[in-house]
Parts: structure tokens; sequence; C-alpha cells
């Protein structure tokens, strides 16, 4: 009985806080998809080993748009995978995050770059990680779009994800600045994002958030100030 309570309790500091409380082998790692687009593993760009990681439920019901700002675009693949190093060194040190926050990006050479990966709980969007996909286009995005590859092989990577079953076909895809207060995706990103198949207009801010039923109690009493928790 005490194991599952201490189960339980590490799954909700993971769901609150979108870092990592359990030491478990990288299950994309184990994984061999093929993919109609360039893929890169995290192996292939000399990613860290995270700290720590937890299951993430799949299919998810949500994929969330991000940009990176900075790094900015990266254009090639010895840039795109330099842009990888230095988000995740920016997450783990910078943040003190237990691995890069995202489960994908997309550079604009056309390359999606493994992050998290399908299995793994991210950290992209605060009370949001457990029941979503973060996906990043490398670059910043406020004033202008992404090169036409890079918005292809995004969409790509979605429609990957509902094939092999980690993403529910019914997803609603949403843009970062929809669950936080924040700019990302950038303005020219998301107004583009906004003509993608699945897109949902709801929610349209954070406050949103405790009226979504795939977000559990348990997160949204957290989001009251109704519970506590230790980081």
């Amino acid at each position: 009985m005490f194991l599952v309570l201490l189960i339980s309790l590490v799954n909700f500091v993971g769901d609150i806080m979108g870092h990592p409380t359990t030491v478990t082998d990288t299950s994309s790692e184990n994984e061999v998809h093929t993919y109609n687009f360039p893929f890169v593993t995290r192996s292939e760009w000399h990613a860290r080993k995270p700290k720590m990681t937890l299951p993430l439920h799949t299919p998810v019901p949500y994929v969330v748009i991000h940009h990176s700002y900075t790094p900015p675009a990266c254009r090639s693949i010895e840039e795109c995978e330099n842009a990888m190093r230095v988000m995740q060194s920016m997450h783990m040190d910078g943040r003190g995050w237990w691995d890069i926050g995202y489960n994908f990006a997309v550079g604009s050479e056309g390359s999606a770059y493994e992050g998290r990966g399908w299995s793994t709980l991210g950290a992209h969007a605060l009370h949001f990680n457990s029941v979503s996909i973060g996906i990043c286009l490398i670059g910043d995005w406020r004033n202008e779009l992404p090169p036409e590859d890079q918005l292809k092989t995004a969409k790509a990577l979605i429609a990957a994800g509902v094939d092999l079953g980690y993403i529910s076909p019914t997803y609603k895809l949403l843009g970062h600045r929809q669950v936080r207060d924040t700019e990302c995706p950038g303005d020219a990103l998301y107004k583009e994002i906004q003509g993608w198949a699945h897109y949902s207009p709801y929610p349209g801010s954070a406050t949103d958030l405790l009226n979504l039923p795939e977000i559990p109690e348990k997160v949204k009493d957290v989001m009251r100030g109704n519970s506590t928790y230790d980081d």
C-alpha cells in the first residue's frame, strides 16, 4: 500500500511540474519507426541522458505548438542538432528541468528532431503536459512564417503520431499561448496553425483549463490553490 501511495504522489508531482520524478529507460530510444520525412533521433543529435523520466499516457487528446524564439532558426542538420543541444542545456541547466522540455522539435531544413519522444511526459506547458504532445518549431516566428518544409514536417509528424497511436485521432491542436500567458508560438506561426486540421480556439487562455475534462481534478485543485505540493 505504501508503494502504491508513493507512486501516486510521484505521478501527481510530475503532472503538476512537468518534471519527471522516476528513473526509467527512455522508451523512444528502444522504438524503431519509419517516417516519410527526415527524422533525427536523440542519439543522432547527441542528446544528454535525461536525469529522470515519467511515462506519458497515450493517446493524448492535445497537440501544443511552440516556437523556440531562441535559438534562432536552423537551416542545416548541423545547425539544428546544435540548436537541440543548446535547448537541452538551457532547460536542464538553466531551468533545472530533467531533459529538453519538448517532445519533438522541427528545423527549418525540414527534419524532425526527437526530444522526449512519444512516450515520455514533457515539460512544455504547465498543468497541460500530461494530456499533450509538445512540438517546437525552432526559430522566432513572431513576424514571419517558418519555411514551407518546416511547416510540412510539423504536420507530417502530427499525422505520424496519430497513425502510431500516440495522438488521438480526434486530437485538438493548440498554440502554447492558449494554455499559458506567453507570446509563444509567435504571432505569425499562431495565425498559420489556426488554418491547420484539428485547430481548436478553446481553450482560449490558461483560465479555461479548469473547464477541460481531460485535465485531472488533482491538477485543477493545485490551479485553484486548494492543494500544495513540494517540488
